[in-house]
């Protein structure tokens, strides 16, 4: 089995009977677009701004989740980099709004989570709202993989 289909295996497994996908799935999204916000709005050392203005812990998470993305599978990083693009842009724009950054993104992490246990599998557990925050990064390429099944795309 590769290492794909491995990842993909457990993250589907222990997500075959979730309760409520409605609430559930767009609550990973809401979650991975608040962890990146918080990591976002985290003060970074003043080499970073050397670098790039936009070079932060949350842009370096996103970084290393592509870097990741490509070991795993190369055609499914490729259909992550708009999902990466857009997250990032909505970041930028939530930086340059004027609102709270951090306060906005910890607001979204508590409706994210509220959505976790929500739409979780019936008698779900703290331990698999856990599970679903160890894999955090792992649920938006799943996603992804279960389209590319539906449309016949190999990965």
């Amino acid at each position: 089995m590769s290492e794909t289909d491995r990842w993909l295996a457990d993250y589907g497994e222990s997500h075959r009977s979730v309760n409520n996908p409605v609430l559930y799935w767009p609550a990973v999204l809401v979650l991975v677009f608040a962890v990146v916000g918080v990591l976002w709005s985290l003060p970074v050392p003043d080499e970073f701004f050397a670098i790039s203005p936009i070079l932060n812990w949350g842009t370096a998470f996103l970084m290393a989740a592509v870097v990741y993305y490509f070991i795993i599978s190369v055609s499914l990083a490729i259909g992550m980099l708009p999902f990466v693009i857009g997250l990032t842009a909505l970041q930028l724009w939530l930086a340059k709004s004027g609102l709270p950054h951090r306060g906005v993104a910890l607001g979204l992490m508590a409706a994210g989570l509220v959505g976790l246990v929500a739409g979780q599998i019936p008698g779900g557990s703290p331990r698999q709202v856990i599970r679903d925050i160890q894999m955090l990064m792992i649920g938006p390429f799943w996603m992804l993989s279960t389209l590319y099944k539906r449309l016949g795309i190999p990965y």
